[in-house]
């Protein structure tokens, strides 16, 4: 029974040598990025959204990424849109399982909630370089 807390720990390491992946969006994921009349209504808060999630940070960052989700969403004129959704990323969004959605998606698994330091902003910083973000 030693061996459960060792590998929590090594778990809960941060990954400094690590490089993240290339920022993707699938806008909205499984939900409908707009109306029918307005097909992409609110596809640029999710694409928005997606950049939060694909390079994480910490559990407030994602909060905040989600209420983020929500107030454009409702901006966009959708309120009970943007509770759904909203009520979607906070169940679906954890890091904690190996989803193509998931907080931190674009650093390798398990990354969970951490401060991203400098050498994880440059990594950043340099992948978008690389693909520019619209």
């Amino acid at each position: 029974m030693r061996i459960f807390p060792i590998l929590l720990i090594l778990l809960s390491m941060p990954s400094e040598a690590a490089d993240i992946k290339p920022f993707t969006s699938d806008g909205c994921s499984s939900f409908p990025d707009g109306t029918l009349a307005h097909r992409d209504l609110w596809y640029s808060c999710c694409k928005a959204h997606d950049y939060a999630y694909w390079k994480g940070g910490t559990y407030q960052e994602r909060i905040d990424a989600d209420e983020e989700l929500q107030t454009c969403v409702a901006k966009a004129g959708e309120p009970e849109i943007a509770l759904l959704m909203l009520a979607g990323v906070r169940v679906g969004g954890t890091p904690y399982f190996p989803t193509q959605f998931r907080w931190g998606y674009g650093w390798p698994y398990f990354r969970a909630y951490q401060v991203l330091s400098d050498e994880d902003k440059l990594k950043i910083l340099e992948q978008l370089e690389k693909k520019e973000f619209k």
